[in-house]
């Protein structure tokens, strides 16, 4: 039997189906993406939003500074 044949067929072999881990031996658990450092993770982001939000700190948040922009139509150039 070939692995690729015309149509739309069965995989013709069992070596296909590595499901959860659990096929015989179980030696597939190692191509697994473990995900135990998630709350590490979280608060590393965390901490590197707040040191970069503290790095730029004395930006303009509100005031008179507006992004130039040139809307084409009337409908948008007044507003």
């Amino acid at each position: 039997c070939t692995m690729t044949g015309a149509g739309n067929h069965v995989i013709p072999n069992v070596h296909f189906r590595k499901v959860n881990g659990m096929t015989k031996g179980g030696h597939y658990r190692a191509m697994f993406r473990t995900w135990f450092d998630q709350a590490a993770r979280k608060k590393r982001r965390s901490q590197n939003r707040k040191a970069k939000a503290a790095r730029m700190a004395p930006r303009p948040v509100a005031g008179l500074l507006r992004p130039v922009v040139h809307p084409p139509t009337q409908r948008y150039n007044m507003k």
